[in-house]
């Protein structure tokens, strides 16, 4: 019995053997694993890392780019107020030189008014305000005209056509600070 004793336990022995060196073997590969493992771990969280620094600057240059377009839309539209509210003035100063009648006692005093308002046109314009084309025989336009009435056409080939301009229109760059008031006809 001891002979087989002795050889069971060999035979155990012998079959923990491979588990052994299979598990030293393994162990190694463990170590060795770990010892990598660290390195990865670090070249994946730098590039985590790169990955967040760049999300960071493309929003900063978005948040830069935002700011800068909306300082010049609060300086258009400061500047747009402000022209808006000189509009009368310049219809006033067209109504005036047009109903002066020009004798030799006023020609210094209507010279000078056609010079204020020469003047007053050009700083305005310097600031970006234009004025519109006159639309007197123009047809008439939704986008850039305000019909204020209409009146029976005068000849058929008027109608849809502007008749008279009560007031310019005005444009800042593309945009319409005001549109042009007019009389349009209408087929009769």
């Amino acid at each position: 019995m001891s002979d087989k004793k002795q050889s069971n336990e060999e035979d155990v022995q012998a079959e923990n053997a491979p588990h052994q060196s299979n598990s030293k073997t393994e162990e190694t590969a463990e170590n060795q694993h770990n010892e990598v493992d660290p390195i990865a771990a670090l070249e994946g969280e730098i590039e985590d890392l790169k990955d967040q620094n760049l999300r960071l600057y493309a929003e900063f240059e978005n948040f830069r780019r935002r700011t800068s377009r909306e300082r010049l839309e609060l300086m258009e539209s400061a500047n747009k107020d402000t022209l808006a509210v000189l509009l009368p003035v310049l219809d006033d100063f067209d109504r005036a030189l047009k109903n002066i009648e020009e004798t030799q006692e006023n020609a210094p005093i209507l010279e000078g008014m056609r010079l204020i308002a020469q003047k007053l046109k050009e700083t305005l314009k310097s600031k970006g305000l234009t004025e519109m084309e006159s639309t007197v025989g123009q047809t008439f336009d939704v986008e850039t005209m305000e019909a204020i009435t209409q009146i029976p056409s005068p000849a058929p080939e008027m109608a849809g056509k502007v008749i008279d301009e009560v007031e310019k229109g005005y444009l800042i760059g593309d945009k319409v600070i005001r549109y042009a008031k007019v009389v349009v006809a209408k087929e009769a």
